[in-house]
């Protein structure tokens, strides 16, 4: 690398990066806004800086990780996700994430030399290619010891000097504070969604976190439970049983989530979800959702007969009604969920399905609703538990 010069102007101009870091970012809400407009300005503080990576571990149920990219001309980062088996790939194994994952507390590479002389993974040759000439990555580090990872880059030549090292390492500790920040906000976010749902998760980030509080809210309401789940918990392995209730749960789940509903809670071997009547197809959209889950089960059923599982039977109940929305719950520990009558009557036509031998019962209110769409068998009036009238009854077929 080159020597290097004294060059106050960019020395100057990161201390102008590090106050807006400071002070001028607290009305930003995601970290990836923040790192792409870090970089613009510490460009315009003099760093001839090219291409820059920001890379997060995170805790989410299906991602390991995620990488923010940023480039010359880039207003906006690139976002990408990382999979939980990215470190058994040629991508990660001898790569700069790898190095700072066994300790390094800096990698920079030389990449105008020859490559043959310098170190071997693909993505040096990369950025050769896009005639990048030097590279530097840091840990970044947040609390507890928790190592995260940033990438600077340059096509100048000759690389980067001292004193725009100096200037890019005088960042790295703001950029760690306020990194962290929205990260852990990501994830107060992320694990709310994961474990409440996301319309539930951001009332409660909006502060809706006292017992009692709630509104009510018109909706379809459907809950679903599997068949026999006691004699399959009791006769197969423990590793097994999970994987089937992971795998029915995601054929239930994801075309639930698809049709705009909200799934509140999973209850052993059933899920409660809510389509609110705010959207106007929400009824519509339900059944919808129940034609594609029955889809993705036949497929489950037909991989597991594969492997000599037995079919898995399942009964859905829907409803329509007002319900109640908030929290419920002891002084200390809260559900934010759906209470009612609506949901009783929903729970009791699901119950019904194993005895009327029906998948997925209506009831009549709901079946207005949507009667003139889709086609309907008519079951009958059926006492139901709980209520003093029958009830009548109409099954959906899909």
């Amino acid at each position: 690398m080159n020597a290097p010069p004294n060059n106050e102007s960019a020395r100057s101009g990161s201390d102008a990066v590090v106050d807006w870091l400071t002070n001028g970012t607290h009305d930003q809400r995601f970290i990836d806004n923040i790192f792409a407009e870090m970089c613009v300005r510490l460009q315009q503080a003099g760093i001839p800086l090219k291409r820059s990576t920001l890379h997060v571990l995170i805790q989410h149920p299906q991602w390991l990780g995620a990488r923010f990219m940023w480039s010359d001309g880039m207003r906006e980062a690139e976002i990408s996700r990382v999979d939980f088996d990215v470190r058994e790939r040629s991508e990660y194994i001898g790569s700069p994430a790898n190095e700072m994952q066994d300790g390094a507390a800096e990698v920079r590479e030389n990449l105008e030399q020859d490559p043959s002389l310098g170190r071997k993974h693909a993505l040096y040759d990369e950025m050769r290619a896009k005639g990048l000439t030097d590279y530097v990555a840091w840990p970044l580090y947040h609390t507890l010891g928790k190592r995260h990872l940033v990438t600077f880059s340059t096509d100048r030549p000759g690389g980067f000097d001292a004193t725009h090292i100096a200037s890019l390492k005088q960042v790295l500790p703001v950029l760690a504070l306020v990194s962290e920040i929205r990260i852990k906000n990501r994830l107060a976010r992320t694990l709310l969604e994961t474990y409440v749902g996301s319309h539930a998760g951001e009332l409660i980030l909006a502060g809706a976190t006292r017992r009692g509080t709630g509104t009510t809210v018109r909706a379809a309401i459907m809950i679903c439970d599997l068949r026999e789940f006691t004699k399959i918990s009791d006769n197969w392995p423990r590793d097994d049983v999970i994987d089937l209730l992971n795998d029915y749960f995601d054929a239930m789940s994801e075309p639930i989530a698809r049709h705009g509903g909200e799934i509140l809670k999973f209850i052993g071997d059933g899920l409660l979800a809510i389509f609110p009547l705010n959207e106007p197809n929400a009824c519509a959209n339900l059944l919808h959702a129940v034609t594609e889950a029955r889809q993705a089960m036949v497929a489950l059923n037909e991989r597991n007969s594969a492997t000599s599982r037995a079919p898995l039977n399942y009964g859905i109940g829907v409803h329509v009604g007002d319900v109640m929305y908030g929290n419920i719950g002891s002084s200390t520990r809260l559900d934010f969920t759906v209470i009612g009558p609506a949901v009783n009557m929903a729970s009791r036509l699901e119950a019904l399905t194993k005895q009327l031998g029906k998948t997925v019962l209506l009831s009549r209110d709901f079946a207005e609703l949507v009667k003139r769409e889709f086609e309907l068998e008519r079951v009958g009036q059926h006492a139901v538990r709980g209520f003093s009238e029958p009830i009548e009854l109409f099954a959906f077929h899909g």
